[in-house]
């Protein structure tokens, strides 16, 4: 049994509802999604989104972080607030004879969160902590300098933790408004699943509305990846050196040919050592002990990107021969063997995609949010079976731009 999307009137907005009814355990799922509502929102306060979703983890203002938390697992109940990109979650989960006191719960903290200059301090004071001992994470400096290369004054350019100068200008009034302006009725969309029925959940669910108010629903931007080929390369105290590499890949969710998009990406980097990048890079030439690569395909942007780490004497060597794999690829395609080693792959996997009530709605919200059909994924499994080595390869000839790579380089 798979999920179904329904809606509940409210206030005049029909929200969005994916729900899944499963008997099999006594178990209660809510999820609160908030689309437009991620670190995309940040602004010029990098960070901002994370810290707010910190700070409804803090409990409520008037029992505070510990004994909120002590209520919470009493009952074996789990709240916690996380964020992405481009969305702002809130996730509520027990066991159904306890189902009242978690609603309860979450309302209690919707009502009076823990808007306090002491909890606020704490937060940005572990924040800053983080963000000074990725200081040596050369894989995180690395990442990070690559979306500055790729999406420059955009919002994908500021990492989603923030910087150590953008965390210490956060203030209670700007965690306060973020939830306000974002946290809305036009933004949300419910996930919800478990031991109950959709009638009990809608009844469920009024009171937790009340919440939240309504606003102005803003337009979701989509963000280019830059086709200028750049090299950033940054010099610090380690042993071996840090590539990450990405380019542009010109598609969106509901493009007919993003089953194409996802072989092509399975085969070129995805597949572990079965990859066009791992084979080259460390079968063949013993340059790295792993080297990924993949095409993202995202509402707001799409590329592809990757990364390997080598010895410092190879590390021209490595960038070069990425460069290389990437456009032989192009230029010459996949053989019919790697085909079939993608299909077979792709296709047996599948089951294990949605073995669980959390990955059943996961993958009905996505597919909801990328504005594809529910029966998506069997319409997919069926178009990679009649793929043929031609139309795979004329649509990899066809994306030239994935040539226009860029490199950040951490290195000694």
């Amino acid at each position: 049994m798979g999920a179904n999307i329904k809606h509940i009137d409210y206030k005049g907005i029909k929200i969005p509802v994916i729900f899944e009814k499963q008997n099999s355990l006594p178990t209660y799922n809510l999820q609160l999604v908030f689309q437009n509502s991620g670190f995309i929102q940040d602004g010029k306060k990098s960070g901002l989104a994370v810290l707010s979703a910190k700070l409804l983890n803090e409990g409520t203002k008037e029992l505070g972080s510990i004994k909120f938390a002590n209520k919470l697992e009493s009952e074996a109940i789990s709240l916690h607030t996380s964020n992405g990109f481009e969305t702002f979650v809130i996730e509520l989960s027990s066991l159904m004879d306890v189902k009242d006191k978690a609603l309860d719960l979450m309302i209690q903290l919707l009502d009076s969160p823990n808007y306090s200059k002491t909890t606020l301090k704490k937060l940005k004071t572990l924040q800053i902590g983080s963000l000074k001992r990725k200081e040596n994470d050369f894989d995180y400096i690395a990442k990070v300098g690559l979306k500055k290369l790729l999406f420059k004054n955009t919002a994908l350019e500021n990492p989603s933790s923030g910087t150590i100068k953008s965390i210490e200008t956060i203030s209670i009034e700007d965690i306060e408004n973020f939830i306000s302006k974002n946290l809305i009725l036009e933004n949300l969309i419910i996930v919800a699943g478990g031991d109950t029925n959709f009638k009990d959940l809608e009844k469920d669910i009024q009171k937790v509305l009340k919440k939240f108010k309504k606003g102005e629903r803003r337009e979701l931007k989509s963000f280019k990846t830059s086709n200028k080929s750049k090299i950033d390369t940054l010099t610090k105290k380690t042993e071996q050196a840090y590539i990450y590499f990405g380019s542009p890949f010109d598609i969106n969710p509901k493009d007919e040919n993003v089953y194409i998009a996802k072989v092509a990406s399975f085969i070129l980097g995805g597949s572990g050592f079965g990859s066009r990048l791992m084979e080259e890079i460390r079968v063949k030439r013993g340059l790295a002990y792993s080297a990924y690569g993949y095409i993202s395909i995202n509402n707001t942007y799409s590329n592809f990107n990757g990364y390997l780490q080598t010895k410092l004497e190879t590390t021209d060597e490595a960038k070069d021969l990425v460069s290389t794999i990437v456009s032989e690829f192009v230029k010459n395609g996949v053989t019919q063997k790697e085909l079939d080693s993608a299909k077979n792959f792709l296709m047996g996997s599948e089951p294990l995609r949605t073995e669980t009530l959390s990955q059943r709605l996961n993958r009905s919200f996505m597919l909801f949010y990328k504005g594809l059909e529910q029966n998506y994924p069997e319409t997919e499994l069926n178009l990679i079976e009649n793929l043929s080595l031609e139309k795979l390869n004329t649509y990899i000839k066809s994306h030239e731009e994935i040539n226009q790579l860029s490199f950040s380089i951490v290195r000694n």
